[in-house]
């Protein structure tokens, strides 16, 4: 078998031979450890590897001729941010652009370490070009960190071959690396246990220098921004030092744990404690994305359940459980220790779905930060690779002759075949927009993008990618662990996105130092948005003009002269057009616009559940204040034909499901 006993605390390797590893000579074996994690690096995201230079590789979605929103824009961002930092003598940690002047340059968690990467392959070869390629480099850096490790571990060769392709193709950090920086930084999971591998089997100062990449390794995941995976990484270091590990890389191990630790407690105390976020997130955020029994086996991800995609595959978990029962038999703590690293984050995932998730939720404080129970998945998905390893291994030494090699070969094939899902397409990404090259030229000044976001939506991450175009100041931005200044702002101003426009509305844009804006038009489709017409003949009646178009997005700018008509059709006439701020007809936030055509007289048959002041606008003007109770009718007066700006306005609306605000129950022309 590939791991055998013997006395003291280790494993060793099993003779050369008894593994079934590949045929042919050093060089043979040198070689086709990288390219079989070409091949799978390949295979895991293709068909959008074949628009390397044009396309992310990524979730996919719409752009309806712009960047389409997600995930990987913000990581390209602050990937970029590091360089464009550097060369400019600031801090490559500081985000001077989003949500500016609201708050201070934030901390920009997500450049570590592979910003560093992605700055000389930006420049050249372009953002595009450099996330793909460091995109399948670390799917190539999964697999083969996987198979160093287990080779130090003492795995034989061609079963340490299969649980690297196991971890390489794992299809949970397949899918997370198309977006989010988790299925990046996991492979600093293995690159850990190799150095505290490498770090036993060596002396004097290299046994130091491999311990102290394998703290650099651990410290780099909460550094990263990546701190739920650190509250699972670091107690299987701790596991599995204790395990495997004596003096100088033991203590290299506590090192790193410690100094992990602090890199997480500090940014708890600098990041986390001033967003809306620092109380945790509630039970009902983690239910809505805890993965169900079903969610196990299935290859994609179900509707609207990208954030509960868990597959495991279905050949590899019954490898791991194979194996798990053979080291049993020879290293019960290892075992051990490798089956807990599988089963807790399997369980985890489940969140809500397991009845002792919330009793455990309630007395684990850790636990109450992630939204989204199963981010500790890819240490399940490393464990399991290992255990597969080992019964592979184990298979592989009961055969003889050329039998191993075919064996092997057919355990490469389908482990490959179970695992590949394909989660990734080739997503829009607008190089070279014509309008932001014009804002690129500009004089200075802020800009803000149409429609908002709220900060914690990914569809503001499209504003972010386009800084890498045109640098500049802007009161959006994409981040969940955002201050409350931002959100204030979009609550007050995301009635634009629908042209209600207020008096003091372009007085206060040019207070905050904006001085031009940037419609877009393919993010009204792509997030489903009405009032995109609105929007824009609010603009040119706010003294706005189009300066420069590149697709759907054009650059306004301060200027006189003819108003262009919006370049899509107008709403019909003949029935009210609800912005957002309503759910159906009744009222989801404190202001909700509405534009109705048409003139003269307007009765509004006005309902609530319990008495509530109401103030009505008519054309950027109150024109009434009117107390609900139960229901009421209410009657305001349109001057001129065409179409008006209604807007209801009141104190408060609580959040519940569904919202108990007024409701706008019938409109009648008198």
């Amino acid at each position: 078998m590939a791991v055998r006993h013997r006395t003291g605390a280790g494993l060793r390797r099993a003779p050369r031979g008894s593994a079934g590893v590949v045929s042919g000579g050093r060089a043979a074996r040198l070689v086709f450890p990288p390219l079989l994690y070409i091949a799978a690096a390949l295979a895991a995201t293709w068909p959008a590897a074949r628009s390397f230079g044009s396309a992310f590789a990524a979730a996919g979605g719409p752009g309806y001729g712009e960047a389409a929103p997600g995930d990987h824009l913000q990581t390209v961002y602050r990937f970029w941010l590091v360089g464009h930092q550097l060369e400019h003598g600031a801090a490559p940690w500081r985000d001077p652009y989003s949500f500016q002047p609201l708050v201070h340059p934030q901390i920009s968690l997500g450049g570590w370490p592979f910003g560093f990467l992605f700055w000389p392959l930006d420049s050249a070869f372009g953002p595009v070009a450099a996330w793909n390629a460091l995109l399948l480099g670390t799917v190539v850096a999964a697999g083969l960190l996987t198979y160093a490790w287990l080779r130090a571990l003492g795995v034989g060769p061609g079963g340490a071959l299969v649980g690297g392709l196991a971890f390489a193709l794992a299809p949970y950090r397949i899918e997370q690396s198309g977006g989010h920086l988790l299925g990046w930084i996991a492979v600093l999971l293995p690159l850990s246990l190799l150095a505290l591998e490498r770090s036993r089997s060596s002396e004097g100062r290299a046994a130091h220098m491999w311990g102290g990449v394998a703290a650099a390794a651990l410290v780099s995941i909460p550094l990263s921004g990546q701190v739920h995976l650190a509250l699972g990484a670091l107690p299987l270091v701790v596991a599995y030092a204790a395990v495997r590990a004596r003096g100088v890389p033991l203590a290299w191990a506590a090192g790193g744990v410690l100094a992990a630790a602090g890199v997480g407690l500090l940014l708890n105390a600098t990041v986390i404690a001033g967003s809306l976020e620092a109380h945790g997130r509630s039970l009902s955020q983690v239910r809505r994305y805890s993965a169900g029994w079903g969610d196990l086996v299935h290859r994609r991800p179900r509707s609207g359940g990208e954030e509960r995609y868990v597959f495991l595959g279905w050949l590899t978990p019954l490898l791991a459980l194979g194996g798990l029962a053979l080291l049993a038999r020879r290293r019960s703590w290892l075992a051990a220790v490798l089956g807990l690293a599988a089963i807790v984050p399997i369980g985890l995932a489940l969140g809500t779905h397991l009845p002792l998730y919330p009793a455990v939720w309630h007395v684990f404080p850790p636990l109450r930060y992630p939204r989204v129970p199963g981010r500790l998945l890819p240490i399940a998905d490393l464990a399991l690779a290992a255990l597969a390893a080992v019964a592979v291994a184990a298979l592989l030494a009961r055969v003889r002759g050329r039998a191993p090699a075919l064996v092997l070969a057919a355990a490469l094939v389908l482990v490959g075949a179970d695992l590949v899902t394909r989660p990734l397409e080739a997503t829009a990404a607008d190089e070279g927009n014509r309008a932001y090259a014009a804002l690129e030229r500009a004089p200075a000044g802020r800009v803000l993008e149409l429609p908002l976001f709220e900060p914690g939506v990914h569809d503001g991450s499209v504003y972010e990618y386009y800084e890498l175009q045109a640098p500049r100041q802007h009161p959006g931005g994409y981040s969940t662990l955002a201050p409350r200044a931002p959100f204030d702002f979009y609550d007050r101003m995301r009635r634009l996105d629908c042209g209600a426009w207020l008096p003091g509305d372009a007085a206060e844009l040019r207070r905050l130092g904006i001085t031009r804006l940037v419609f877009h038009r393919g993010l009204y489709r792509a997030a489903g948005l009405p009032g995109a017409w609105f929007a824009w003949r609010s603009l040119a009646a706010a003294g706005y003009r189009p300066a420069a178009g590149g697709g759907p997005v054009t650059l306004f700018a301060p200027g006189r002269g003819p108003v262009s008509d919006p370049p899509f059709p107008e709403p019909p006439h003949g029935r009210p057009l609800l912005c957002e701020g309503w759910a159906g007809r009744t009222m989801a936030e404190t202001r909700a616009p509405l534009w109705l055509w048409g003139s003269g007289s307007v009765r509004l048959q006005l309902a609530a559940p319990r008495t509530t002041e109401l103030w009505i606008w008519v054309d950027g003007r109150p024109a009434a204040r009117v107390t609900v109770t139960r229901r009421i009718d209410a009657a305001v007066r349109l001057r001129g034909a065409g179409w008006h700006l209604l807007m209801l306005q009141v104190p408060a609306v609580a959040r519940t499901a569904p919202p108990p605000g007024v409701r706008l129950e019938r409109i009648a022309h008198s």
